[in-house]
């Protein structure tokens, strides 16, 4: 099937209440093609079967695909303010890296940074004087080249925020089954993975370190997400 027609079967399984029909095929579309829209249905199918964690998981990367998504950024407030839960904390070049899509940084920069060598070197090859417009717009392009690296780093970052999937998960001391639990993690609470250790991650959350197994976490970023 295509991701258009799973997803048309996941609108027909949510508007007749079968909401886990609706989130297999809603996760089946975005498996094979991820989608900002196919992810926030996917979050309503998540969220009307309790699934906290989930549901803010495929919000999250719905606005990780589409910034401008506002459907998913006012569920996001709606679960967060009922299940009490706080948003991811950002650095000042992560929040900038939020403002656009990913994709859209990187061919800022490449073509800002081709545009603004171009300008600088192209009368020169042509045997043309330069002009005072070439000047401007070189200095602009490159400006905005340098305006983009931290947008750049920021996307690099903010791939390694995820989200807890399941109620109650232990956050352990060790990376094995018989560690201590320091603590027990809600579901929908942010985390940044650290590095992994076979089938479990170290994550740091706003209180502390620790690790979890590999399908009790998801990442923001949908190309790495378990």
């Amino acid at each position: 099937s295509s991701p258009d027609a799973l997803f048309r079967v996941g609108v027909a399984a949510y508007r007749a209440a079968d909401y886990p029909l609706a989130a297999q095929a809603f996760r089946q579309s975005v498996a094979l093609q991820p989608a900002s829209g196919a992810l926030q249905a996917l979050g309503n199918a998540e969220w009307q079967q309790h699934r906290a964690g989930n549901a803010v998981l495929a919000w999250e990367q719905a606005l990780w695909l589409d910034p401008f998504n506002g459907s998913a950024r006012q569920n996001l407030r709606f679960a967060r303010k009922t299940a009490q839960l706080e948003a991811p904390e950002l650095t000042w070049y992560e929040v900038i890296s939020t403002w656009l899509p990913v994709s859209w940084w990187a061919w800022i920069a490449g073509g800002s940074l081709w545009l603004a060598v171009g300008l600088g070197m192209l009368p020169g090859i042509l045997r043309r004087r330069k002009a005072t417009w070439h000047q401007a717009m070189s200095a602009l392009a490159l400006m905005v080249f340098l305006l983009s690296i931290p947008a750049l780093f920021g996307v690099h970052t903010r791939a390694r925020i995820g989200f807890v999937l399941q109620k109650d998960t232990p956050l352990r001391l060790t990376p094995t089954l018989e560690a201590q639990a320091v603590t027990r993690l809600a579901p929908g609470e942010p985390a940044r993975q650290v590095r992994s250790h076979g089938r479990y991650l170290l994550i740091r959350t706003g209180r502390t370190l620790g690790w979890v197994e590999q399908d009790q976490f998801g990442l923001t970023c949908p190309t790495t997400a378990k």
